[in-house]
């Protein structure tokens, strides 16, 4: 049964129906260089959105370092940040890699869950090394 008819037949909105953990899709842009734009879609089923943002960042790690058909220099590249990129059914950016604005209210807080950062079903994250984003940003420059 659809949460919209659940909440149709109590007749009213329950708090407890808006705290329900439903399974997301999320998909991870593993960026490993923003100037000369070299980055991986990788897409992460199951995830739950009450989990942190670093238990998640943690089982991205895991599940990267073993992945089949991932080159090498993604998989032991030292990913630390992540970014919102793009919600579903929301406008993009014209930024090709990651876009260098709102840092306050896109990159998710290590102690945060993934409900609370705004990370909802179908949400693309960037996942990138601060160091790296942080030299860009003052310098956005591109190599191709």
């Amino acid at each position: 049964m659809e949460l919209a008819t659940i909440r149709r037949m109590a007749g009213e909105r329950s708090s407890y129906l808006e705290d329900v953990d439903v399974p997301a899709v999320v998909t991870v842009r593993l960026i490993r260089s923003f100037e000369h734009r070299n980055f991986k879609p990788v897409v992460f089923q199951q995830v739950s959105l009450n989990q942190t943002a670093q238990d998640f960042m943690r089982r991205v790690r895991n599940d990267i370092a073993t992945r089949e058909g991932l080159p090498p220099p993604f998989r032991k590249y030292g990913y630390d940040t992540m970014k919102i990129i793009h919600q579903a059914h929301g406008s993009k950016t014209s930024e090709l890699v990651l876009s260098l604005d709102d840092d306050e209210k896109l990159i998710l807080q290590d102690d945060q869950t993934l409900k609370a950062a705004g990370v909802a079903n179908e949400t693309e994250v960037g996942f990138f090394r601060k160091e790296d984003y942080v030299f860009h940003k003052a310098n956005p420059k591109s190599k191709w």
